[in-house]
Order: structure tokens, then C-alpha cells, then sequence
């Protein structure tokens, strides 16, 4: 199977799941109540992701999104921001000795855009120096 130029490459991790911090990053367009939601006129799109806080309340997150119902029922994850971004069940992990911890920051962005060069120009590398910054050792990815 050939891979696309834009393909991740397979990069084992050899340490133990519960020395192992975890950071979520989501293309399910959750972002924290008070912050700007997505644009979701689907002529504009929107490129931009949004940082969350490591010790966020769920109750404080939300979903925008700009996908079809049909495509991604944004009803769901409003009830339980868990199904597409699993904070509550990583914290279990963790207070289970399971996992060594969750990050200090996760990050979010709405995968329904048209923005497509934008994104992998500019918000992927932004997004990516997140990452490689944050003490986290592996990414959790969540879609909507």
C-alpha cells in the first residue's frame, strides 16, 4: 500500500500506558463555552483550533460544528461532551492507575471545512507545534 505524502508514519511508544500522558486533539469543534465558536458558513469555513485547558470542566465545553446533521449529530456530544472528547473517562484512567496522566492542554478544531489548503499550510504546523510543545506522549484523536 502506498502512502500519501501527508501520511503519519507508524512511531511505536515504548513506555508503559500508566507512565503514559495523554493529550486529545479533536476535529469535533469542541471549544469551551466562552470561547469564539467555529464558523460554520460553509462558504467561509474555518481553519482556526481551539486550546482547552487540561482541568477543564466538561460542563464548560460545547460543540459548533458545520456538518450535515445527518453527518454529525452535534445533539450527542452535546449531552455528553465525552463521546467525542473523553476527558472524564482519561481523568477515570488516570485516578485508576491506568494511565499516567492527561495533559495540560488538548486541542480542537472542526473537521467539516472546505479550507483544506489553509489548513494543511497553516493550522496543521500551528497545531503540531502545540503538540510537540505540551508535555503530552501520546495524542488521543477524536472525530465528531
Amino acid at each position: 500500500m502506498e502512502l500519501s505524502r501527508k501520511a503519519i508514519p507508524y512511531t511505536p511508544n515504548d513506555k508503559p500506558l500508566h507512565e503514559t500522558t495523554i493529550m486529545i486533539v479533536s476535529t469535533s469543534g469542541v471549544h469551551l463555552t466562552d470561547q469564539e465558536p467555529y464558523n460554520t458558513d460553509p462558504s467561509e469555513g474555518d481553519a482556526t483550533y481551539r486550546v482547552i485547558p487540561g482541568d477543564v470542566d466538561p460542563k464548560d465545553l460545547t460543540v459548533t460544528h458545520s456538518a450535515p446533521k445527518d453527518h454529525y449529530n452535534t445533539d450527542y456530544p452535546k449531552e455528553d461532551i465525552n463521546c467525542v472528547f473523553p476527558i472524564d473517562r482519561l481523568r477515570e484512567m488516570v485516578d485508576d492507575g491506568d494511565l499516567g496522566g492527561v495533559a495540560e492542554k488538548h486541542i480542537t478544531m472542526m473537521g467539516y471545512s472546505m479550507r483544506l489548503n489553509k489548513i494543511n499550510k497553516e493550522t496543521i504546523p500551528a497545531l503540531v507545534k502545540e503538540v510537540v510543545r505540551s508535555k503530552a506522549d501520546a495524542v488521543l484523536l477524536t472525530a465528531g
